[in-house]
């Protein structure tokens, strides 16, 4: 199975090929479009600040390219939220995939959210195998809103959305290659989804 991590400077990219290293899959880093097109399984990672990754998929017109794709693709963390309609951060429009704006986290609680948190209202397949209130590692100071296309939630400061499911798009906010267990087995999922 050919596994594609999305190359354009704003990853946490070692550890996500770590993770399917220690599954048995050798994830290629990529920013070549016909290599992400031929792909089995796509991730879009991302990690720093909305505008300025935007402004890197652009460069390289990875942006129109990213929601042409039809096999499972995942985004992780700020790969999720670019894939949601807008980001608060730096006044981002995202690339539309998911219907659900990101907001900031109120200066009432303690920003970034950083640390385990569990995850809850598991449904999809991605979660096969996963028990409700499973811990996964999270570091973000922005989040989706709660929404129809919710398939996970997470409680900070209420419940928001912390993955979410449309067509052949997955997007997680945690970050599965550093959740142990658990994120190990949802990586797994992803790799073993119908596609």
């Amino acid at each position: 199975m050919s596994v594609v991590i999305i190359d354009y400077g704003a990853g946490n990219i070692k550890s996500i090929q770590f993770a399917f290293k220690r599954l048995g899959v050798d994830a290629v880093l990529s920013n070549d479009p016909e290599t992400i097109k031929n792909a089995d399984r796509v991730i879009f990672p991302g990690v720093g600040e909305a505008s300025s990754a935007l402004k890197m998929l652009k460069s390289t017109n990875l942006d129109e390219l990213i929601p042409t794709l039809t096999q499972p693709v995942l985004g992780i963390c700020l790969g999720m939220q670019l894939l949601c309609l807008s980001s608060e951060e730096g006044n981002t429009k995202g690339l539309g995939i998911f219907q659900v704006h990101v907001k900031r986290f109120p200066n009432t609680v303690k920003v970034p959210q950083m640390g385990w948190n569990t995850i809850t209202n598991l449904k999809s397949d991605l979660f096969k195998g996963i028990p409700e209130e499973s811990y996964m590692y999270l570091v973000h100071s922005y989040y989706a809103e709660d929404c129809k296309e919710a398939i996970a939630t997470t409680n900070y400061n209420g419940n928001y959305t912390t993955a979410v499911k449309h067509n052949n798009f997955y997007g997680v906010q945690f970050h599965p290659e550093k959740s142990s267990i658990a994120g190990a087995k949802l990586l797994e999922n992803f790799l073993n989804l119908e596609s």
